[in-house]
């Protein structure tokens, strides 16, 4: 195949395709979707667009009214929205919530076109989403996939555990069509071999095995291997699955093997190794602010009202202040550089003052190049790495699609 024809979903700032173009220049992205609904301005959009061009194929809107202009391509790629899968939160709704319900119309582009490889990212807790029924939502994504004709490995990953400078843990999913030799490969070793060939695909000889490695030995398995998939419907799917989902996973012709794994740690790179120099003074905060940053990171226990009058104790634990140096960052969010106990604060490299990250140092977090959002106001610059992906990560499961000839 001289070209792998790619569809981008939920581009945001373009991170998945400058992964996949780093890793070769067989990826061709010839269409790419970006619509965020709470920004009357499309500031991630405006970032694509600078970077990649002012083109027809390059749509802002909602993807729901657009899903049927998708044309047909070899790899559909997407971080898709992720506010509705909480645990910690008992009104998330998952799939069925107002962002969670864009999986449906992912899996219609997939039914639809058919695409021979689907590469999904989303947070770790879609494993254990809703929390009023963990992990249901993830086994119904697995069967959409079956339903389909496609088989699934899925792998949280750590960033930092492979190098990146930023602890972000995030659920990757490939999946493959039932024609391809990999595909069939893996339905071989299902077939003679069961829970014992599943699990050295995960530990050995997988898709995520080969680009992130880990250990070999993983102690009591904790995998189950099951063939309850065969729900007469996604409702009866939804109400009936009680499989514990763990990090690492294959499913193929409705067979389902999940494991534990634990990766093998390569050095990260530390959170100092990428500050800049010479940080303008509108990034330093207040020495008037600090009461507030203090109270905002320490620990505390108290007794909070709530909008319906009931009180409730309320307690939570220290984050660092300053963060370190010495270690990888902790995983950013949309709202870095806010004064909030979720933004990092550091110490100055050169004037030993305290403050906030700076934008660039963000999009280094983040594996992009220096300045990728500066045509953006600081605020959007945050808000957009907080929903980026690591690239470098990408890049290396891109690499791995191609080392197995998927597209051969």
């Amino acid at each position: 195949m001289d070209s792998i024809r790619v569809v981008e979903l939920f581009a945001g700032v373009g991170g998945f395709r400058l992964g996949l173009e780093a890793a070769s220049s067989e990826f061709k992205i010839i269409w790419a979707n970006q619509w965020e609904p709470t920004d009357p301005n499309q500031y991630a959009f405006k970032c694509y667009e600078a970077h990649f061009g002012r083109d027809s194929s390059h749509i802002c809107k909602d993807i729901c009214q657009v899903a049927d202009e998708v044309p047909e391509h070899d790899l559909l790629v997407g971080g898709f929205p992720c506010q509705d899968y909480s645990v910690a939160k008992s009104g998330a709704k998952g799939l069925y919530g107002e962002k969670g319900a864009l999986w449906w119309q992912i899996e219609s582009i997939i039914k639809r076109r058919r695409p021979r490889c689907v590469i999904l990212e989303n947070v770790d807790r879609i494993l254990r989403s809703p929390s009023k029924q963990k992990g249901r939502d993830f086994s119904m994504i697995l069967r959409s996939f079956y339903e389909s004709g496609y088989a699934v490995e899925w792998r949280v990953i750590n960033a930092a555990d492979y190098g990146q400078a930023q602890r972000r843990r995030r659920t990757f999913i490939v999946a493959f069509r039932n024609d391809t030799d990999y595909f069939k490969n893996l339905a071989t070793v299902t077939c003679t071999e069961g829970s014992k060939g599943m699990h050295r695909h995960i530990v050995k000889d997988g898709l995520f095995a080969q680009g992130f490695p880990v250990e070999q030995n993983t102690g009591e398995r904790v995998g189950a291997f099951i063939d309850d998939m065969s729900f007469e419907t996604m409702d009866e799917l939804s109400q009936s699955m009680k499989v514990y989902l763990h990090n690492a996973g294959v499913m193929i012709n409705g067979w389902l093997y999940s494991e534990e794994t634990t990766p093998i740690f390569e050095t990260a790179t530390e959170l100092g190794q990428v500050l800049q120099d010479d940080v303008d003074k509108r990034y330093y905060i207040d020495s008037n602010d600090l009461p507030k940053w203090q109270y905002l990171k320490g620990e505390k226990e108290e007794y909070r009202t709530s909008s319906g009058s009931r009180g409730y104790l309320f307690a939570e634990g220290k984050v660092a202040f300053p963060d370190s140096l010495s270690k990888p960052s902790r995983t950013m969010l949309t709202s870095e550089g806010t004064v909030s106990r979720s933004s990092h604060v550091v110490t100055d490299k050169t004037t030993g003052q305290l403050r906030y990250l700076t934008p660039v140092e963000c999009e280094r977090l983040n594996g992009f190049p220096d300045g990728w959002t500066d045509m953006l106001p600081d605020k959007y610059r945050y808000f957009t790495m907080g929903n980026a992906l690591v690239v470098p990560i990408v890049t290396r499961i891109a690499e791995t699609i191609i080392r197995t000839e998927l597209y051969d």
